[in-house]
């Protein structure tokens, strides 16, 4: 099987100001599972095979293993910096005053760039947790969401951009009374938001209001994450790839459940950003942008299978009383306090 697919013919998204990137990216959060040096050398893989977007963080704690595969892709040609669509993120406990610029000062030297794609901030609070803790960590200093909190983080980033130092910004986990809040205040608005989309948890209204806006949807857990951190998995959670939906129309296609994710999610119109660290797995998740279509029955079935089914709930960033992780959602329509 050819081990390359030409990027050319990988289709593109359009954002607001006119700018194109890849239908489809690779993930570099290894889930607490997987080393540094896993992510980065499939991170090299990806890049020969053709992958053209990749989305990093600082709090994944691996952006400078990644930029020393990134300056070797480049020095020995086989990518130029202008064909890559490199985004980071500000992490939870880096949103103080002047602390944005030296988030992103830090990115920019581990990534070895002079300039990330897309910046986002990774969640909309300074909440954060330990790095690999578990799923009932809660940090006291916790806070609910404020606009005013938020807007100051957001002023840093539009210095950034002001700066050259990120092309686009970016919001991650947002809901919709969030955005009605901070949207107006924006001087420069967000080009791109990040938000949990598979096949069982399709936001509807989340993503309607995200296109209507000219915000390019980006879809993380787009196979529904299966390997994430076992502080995120309960009881009741969907495995998307054993939806009986997916698994027919899988066999239908003769593929993996889990490409029949990727199909819809590029179909739909998200980015999906799969991760994984296996050349034959990452190499089918960008092959099948450019082959075999679903059909609109198949596109309609799967949106019919929607169960509401988050699978990354964020309860470790809950703030003292609050009651459950549903808070962090504004699931009543108005933002919890």
């Amino acid at each position: 099987m050819n081990n390359y697919i030409d990027p050319n013919l990988v289709p593109k998204r359009r954002l607001a100001n006119g700018d194109e990137i890849p239908c489809i990216g690779m993930g570099t959060f290894g889930s607490d599972r997987f080393t540094a040096e896993q992510i980065s050398n499939a991170v090299a893989g990806a890049i020969r095979c053709g992958y053209r977007l990749f989305d990093c963080a600082a709090v994944y704690g691996n952006e400078d293993q990644i930029g020393q595969v990134f300056a070797q892709a480049m020095e020995e040609d086989v990518v130029r910096r202008e064909e890559l669509v490199i985004t980071s993120k500000v992490w939870n406990d880096m949103h103080g005053k002047g602390d944005v610029l030296l988030s992103c000062a830090k990115t920019l030297r581990d990534l070895q760039l002079d300039y990330v794609d897309i910046f986002f901030v990774h969640w909309p609070f300074a909440n954060y947790h330990a790095p690999g803790c578990s799923g009932d960590a809660r940090n006291p200093d916790s806070r609910p969401f404020s606009v005013e909190r938020f807007m100051a983080t957001w002023r840093q980033m539009e210095r950034l951009y002001d700066m050259g130092l990120v092309r686009h910004l970016g919001m991650s986990s947002m809901t919709i009374p969030k955005l009605e809040a901070v949207l107006p205040l924006c001087r420069i608005k967000p080009t791109v938001i990040e938000m949990e989309l598979h096949p069982s948890f399709q936001q509807p209204e989340l993503y309607d209001y995200c296109v209507a806006h000219g915000i390019q949807p980006i879809g993380f857990c787009p196979i529904g994450s299966p390997t994430r951190p076992d502080r995120d998995k309960t009881e009741n959670d969907v495995a998307d790839i054993q939806m009986p939906e997916l698994v027919e129309i899988a066999r239908a296609h003769n593929v993996h459940p889990a490409v029949i994710c990727l199909k819809w999610a590029v179909q739909r119109g998200q980015i999906p950003i799969p991760f994984s660290i296996h050349e034959n797995e990452y190499l089918s998740n960008l092959r099948c942008t450019v082959e075999d279509p679903l059909t609109q029955e198949e596109m309609d079935r799967i949106a019919a299978a929607d169960c509401n089914c988050r699978l990354i709930k964020g309860q470790v960033f809950l703030w003292p009383g609050a009651s459950s992780w549903h808070d962090l959602w504004d699931e009543d329509g108005i933002i919890t306090q």
